[in-house]
């Protein structure tokens, strides 16, 4: 045991709350809050230069889920294993659930009304995979992994909630659970080969689900082929996003002083386009230092699961910065035409309430991973000693 390290790490002691407490990593912990704080500057001036509606519920949103990281940090990483599968079935519970009574907005059925607030199951599906493969595949071997029978089982839970999200309907989010889980497999350790099979089945299906897919989902497609051939109608959001990055040039027009966003020629500024309004006010610049502090998280999170002796922290740990990185690159992406339109926030960036509890939720988990870093875990589920 390294002189450094708390005795408890090691001997599967019960540390008190101060010990956990000053194992958190702090600096990760600033480093989200600048960014959550860039968001509150963007939501600020994406009401015209005021706090309410958009800036002070989510500064609000932000101080809760900050203790809510806290909270999750510091409980044990045997408790998120031992309840990882029944977190899962209880976000499989809630996405039936807004199926049967699901509140609908913007045309699509993807809330469930909480009386306090409005509850979005699918966020909170971004991270319960991530738990539950986690404990399924650090109770298996290596060996085991290579028979495909072993995957049966997590395959099943990737495409029941992606296929339940994409009946609501919400192809963005569908997709990221896919590519999540997908990214969850390499991780345990399946061949490439497997992954090319699948692929191979994917591309051959594609025409039966061109068949299921709605029409506007469609016509997101078609405008992102070719975004000029309905610029009033399909292409308008894309190429108003385009216009607003390009206009904001190298240093951007200046704060509160973006045109396109300002005069309501950009759609959802305060959401899925945030990232449009920061590069037209802040220019190349300000959106390169936000990607900066991205990978900065990024770099965090590979280190704390690298870290990791155990390898459901490790899967858990790689999981979560892989969600970060998807979060990140689908909305960016959309944004700037390099995909279709499709309804990703930017994390801790984009308003909303349930997206900001899951993001900060997960990094409550990563946390978690890097505080009990040192606790041994076997296939089993027990501590090592």
């Amino acid at each position: 045991m390294s002189a450094l390290q708390p005795h408890w790490m090691d001997d599967g002691a019960q540390p008190g709350l101060a010990e956990k407490l000053s194992s958190l990593n702090w600096g990760l912990i600033v480093l989200l809050s600048v960014i959550a704080g860039i968001g509150f500057a963007m939501l600020y001036s994406a009401a015209n230069g005021a706090w309410h509606p958009w800036a002070s519920a989510q500064s609000l949103r932000f101080a809760v889920a900050l203790l809510l990281m806290i909270i999750v940090a510091v409980i044990d990483i045997r408790t998120w294993l031992k309840f990882s599968y029944v977190f899962y079935g209880v976000a499989v519970l809630l996405l039936i659930a807004v199926e049967v009574r699901g509140a609908i907005g913007m045309g699509a059925q993807r809330w469930i009304d909480l009386g306090v607030i409005e509850l979005q199951p699918s966020e909170v599906m971004k991270i319960a995979p991530v738990l539950a493969l986690a404990r399924y595949f650090n109770g298996v071997t290596v060996e085991e992994v290579g028979r495909p029978v072993r995957l049966i089982i997590p395959s099943g839970m990737v495409l029941i909630p992606a296929v339940l999200v994409l009946k609501q309907p919400d192809l963005g989010t569908a997709l990221m659970l896919l590519l999540g889980g997908a990214a969850m497999f390499f991780l345990a350790g399946v061949r490439l080969w497997k992954f090319a099979v699948v692929f191979a089945g994917v591309a051959g299906a594609v025409p039966v689900a061109w068949r299921f897919l709605r029409d506007y989902q469609k016509n997101r497609i078609y405008t992102f082929l070719n975004p000029e051939n309905d610029p009033l109608g399909a292409g308008y959001h894309s190429l108003q996003s385009k216009i607003a990055i390009g206009s904001g040039g190298l240093f951007g027009k200046g704060f509160l002083k973006g045109t396109q966003s300002h005069l309501s020629f950009l759609p959802e500024r305060q959401t899925d386009f945030i990232f449009t309004m920061l590069a037209e006010e802040w220019g190349l610049v300000g959106g390169l230092t936000l990607l900066a502090l991205y990978l900065l998280v990024l770099v965090y999170g590979f280190a704390i699961a690298f870290r990791s002796r155990n390898h459901f922290g490790r899967l858990l740990a790689l999981g979560i910065t892989t969600n970060l990185f998807l979060y990140v690159f689908i909305n960016m992406a959309m944004v700037m035409g390099l995909l279709p339109v499709v309804g990703v926030p930017l994390p801790l960036i984009s308003y909303g309430g349930t997206a900001m509890l899951t993001v900060m939720f997960g990094f409550g988990l990563l946390m978690s991973v890097y505080v009990h870093r040192d606790v041994r875990i076997s296939r089993h589920g027990e501590v090592e000693t």
